[in-house]
């Protein structure tokens, strides 16, 4: 195993954090914060094969201005141990709204309050611990909804099945989750039953919302989509033609400055933006259908 790590301002790698996770195979993916108290962050990335560095550099530099190239960074060659869960395993307890994100080891740490929903995610390598902005952001506006529960809701690009999980513990309803990478799935699936929700909580490998996957479950009331601002602004006119009528779609995954192309793409699309959660980087943004 191999390890490349990045040093600097933490939005800057929370912005190259997403973007890793989403275009190499690293087997995990942890933004920390350094003992020195300079304002540098540090993000590490774990690989069986490190990626070409150039492309890399291609890739990223465009979502993360002052992203510092990867062409000089070392190898650092890792003893055999399970680095995967050594990178998450101290990120702790994640309150967004009225949900608790937790790993195994903090299972006896949490609070014993009933208006509360622990969500157990085990370190892994599928996106979507709850420490990432983008997660911790689409729990947060999920729970200002808790009083109005869908009846069918799809979790588009489901990752490691953590909003999913979220909707049918809040809500005890059914949820069909997809993602274009089978392992994520896998991974969703092990969280759906760690968490009690295997049954209620359906997840396919499949691309986007033209699958058959998605159509049988169609039309939906509600839709999370925690993914990245190309695809979401591809597939406004998809995901709109399999809503209803007042149904609702939380978007994440985009940064600030992507907000109003995201945004023209799903008012074009017959879409209000009814509510958002702020954040300087990464906004959360809620549309009804009209």
């Amino acid at each position: 195993m191999k390890k490349l790590s990045w040093t600097g301002p933490k939005e800057v790698l929370q912005a190259g954090e997403t973007y890793l996770s989403e275009l190499t195979d690293a087997g995990a993916v942890g933004l920390q914060k350094p003992d020195a108290d300079d304002g540098t962050w540090r993000l590490d990335a774990y690989y069986e094969t490190p990626p070409d560095r150039a492309d890399l550099d291609r890739a990223i530099t465009e979502f993360a201005p002052g992203w510092r190239s990867a062409a000089a960074l070392p190898d650092e060659e890792l003893p055999e141990i399970d680095w995967v869960a050594h990178a998450l395993e101290g990120l702790g307890i994640v309150r967004a709204g009225r949900f608790l994100l937790y790993g195994i080891h903090d299972s006896d740490k949490l609070p014993d309050d009933p208006n509360l929903v622990p969500i157990r995610i085990d370190a892994n390598q599928a996106f979507g611990t709850g420490h990432h902005p983008t997660t911790a952001g689409c729990l947060e506006l999920l729970s200002r909804f808790a009083g109005a529960p869908a009846e069918k809701i799809l979790d588009l690009g489901c990752g490691s099945g953590v909003l999913a999980i979220a909707a049918s513990k809040l809500w005890d309803r059914n949820v069909i989750g997809v993602d274009i990478d089978a392992t994520s799935v896998d991974i969703a699936r092990e969280n759906a039953d760690l968490n009690g929700v295997a049954e209620r909580v359906q997840l396919f490998a499949e691309d986007g919302v033209r699958n058959q996957s998605v159509d049988d479950a169609a039309p939906f009331d509600f839709v999370f989509a925690n993914i990245l601002a190309g695809p979401l602004v591809e597939l406004a006119p998809d995901i709109a033609a399999r809503l209803v009528s007042a149904g609702r779609v939380m978007l994440a995954g985009l940064m600030a400055e992507q907000e109003d192309k995201v945004r023209a793409a799903y008012e074009k699309a017959g879409m209000k933006l009814i509510n958002k959660l702020e954040h300087d980087t990464w906004p959360v943004l809620l549309f009804v259908k009209t």
